[in-house]
């Protein structure tokens, strides 16, 4: 079952100041309930945000698959923290919980070992003056426009190695390989890094998209490619153009409020942090078994430097991967180990699979904790897995995993994901019974506390 809030924690925030009120003979302020009173009535609130904008400040600059609603961390972030706190997201994805802290005045931090997610988070947590990017961005466009006749486009395109060159050839037509080797080259000769790295975004923006697009990729943002053999990919040029205008504009709305952040390479298993400097962390995990990442990203990845096999090595390195390796895997929770038994006796390797999952997210749990100061919250986003029909409740299990490190259950309660901005993988086809479609309409989130 659910664990939900229970008692007076339970109630929403305003009936809690009220009850504290009438007990007490005066008026209480939120921050002065306790952290686990503010945890719980924010659990016990309303989670969906269906029909919210979520387009606001620089959350819109690229796409990224699975990313919550900024709505979903800012609860958290104004409900229990104060501004010059600590904010840390130690699997950020596309940055969304740093962005947040950002705009509410917090320090926020990222981690990730995603050479895109690193990215995206840097170039959008940034303040960048608008008219310096407008302008260095027409003078790229217009260099791009000189470079499509240069002979310098065929030596880039020849430089790749082998591997690198047979994914190009394969995912981009000809011309459109011109156009993106001419942006890139234009782009290379900005001399201010921020400005440039902005830029790298962009263009990576009109690769990564939900629908359209300049690959031959039906569909890139929901991270599972698939050929199409009959699309018209659009100009390059014309479409950097585009999107540079829309990216300045959401770029121009980041007000930090004097705030800083720091999206840094990093692994969550094992944290560049020292113990107890941080006041909230808000994170989501990978699905379990469920989304590759890598897929998509490779896409922008290797026109910015990155060779196919590189990529894909680093790709068996993160949290979920289905990478098997010979490490010894300690021993997990007794609801934790009979699930993954339960499964075993389907799939061996699908339970060798999960039990590596839920190993890494043990070490990330034991990392949160200790870089959480005492009595400090984290809240823990992720969605069920079904595995050979075997319904994974990774909620459930992660829940007993951090309870057995240490932290305070404080609730897990489920919330329903809009679709049509959570933006998970896609089905194509007449396939109805897929299995990550099936489970992909919900996800819960689970409020920890480390105990004073």
């Amino acid at each position: 079952m659910i664990s939900t809030p229970s008692g007076v924690d339970a109630l929403p925030i305003n009936e809690q100041l009220q009850l504290f009120s009438s007990l007490n003979g005066k008026t209480h302020k939120p921050y002065e309930l306790s952290k686990r009173q503010r945890l719980s009535a924010l659990l016990a609130g309303e989670l969906n945000f269906h029909g919210e904008d979520s387009s606001y400040a620089s959350h819109d600059v690229h796409a990224f698959a699975a990313k919550f609603p900024p709505q979903l961390p800012r609860a958290f972030i104004r409900g229990l923290t104060a501004p010059g706190d600590v904010v840390l997201d130690p699997m950020m994805g596309s940055g969304t919980t740093i962005v947040e802290a950002l705009l509410e005045g917090r320090r926020g931090i990222g981690l990730d070992i995603d050479p895109l997610a690193l990215r995206v988070s840097q170039a959008k947590t940034i303040p960048m003056s608008v008219d310096d990017l407008r302008d260095i961005g027409l003078k790229v466009i217009s260099q791009a426009q000189d470079f499509l006749s240069d002979t310098n486009i065929e030596r880039l395109i020849q430089k790749f190695d082998s591997r690198t060159k047979e994914f190009i050839d394969y995912w981009f037509y000809p011309n459109t390989q011109r156009e993106l080797a001419a942006l890139v080259l234009s782009i290379q000769t900005v001399d201010v890094s921020l400005v440039r790295r902005f830029l790298e975004l962009t263009f990576s923006s009109i690769i990564v998209t939900k629908s359209g697009g300049v690959s031959r990729a039906r569909d890139l943002a929901h991270s599972r490619p698939h050929l199409d053999k009959e699309k018209n990919p659009k100009n390059a040029l014309e479409q950097f153009s585009l999107r540079l205008q829309k990216n300045i504009k959401s770029i121009a709305h980041l007000d930090t409020k004097g705030a800083l952040a720091a999206p840094l390479p990093g692994d969550a298993r094992s944290m560049p942090l020292r113990d107890e400097v941080i006041d909230l962390i808000v994170t989501s995990p990978p699905y379990a078994n469920a989304i590759d990442y890598m897929r998509a990203h490779k896409f922008p990845l290797v026109w910015l430097g990155e060779s196919v096999v590189n990529l894909t090595e680093l790709r068996t390195r993160y949290i979920g991967s289905e990478k098997i390796n010979s490490a010894q895997y300690a021993e997990l929770p007794d609801k934790t180990e009979s699930l993954i038994r339960q499964l075993e006796k389907r799939d061996r390797k699908k339970s060798s699979i999960l039990r590596k999952y839920f190993t890494e997210m043990q070490s990330v749990l034991a990392e949160m904790y200790r870089v959480l100061r005492k009595d400090s919250p984290a809240i823990v986003v992720v969605g069920p897995s079904i595995m050979r029909g075997i319904d994974v409740q990774t909620h459930h299990c992660l829940a007993e995993i951090a309870q057995e490190t240490g932290f305070s259950v404080v609730g897990v309660v489920q919330r329903s994901l809009d679709r049509n901005k959570r933006m998970m993988p896609a089905r194509f086809g007449k396939k109805t019974d897929s299995m990550i479609e099936q489970r992909m309409h919900e996800e819960y989130v689970i409020g920890l506390l480390k105990p004073a």
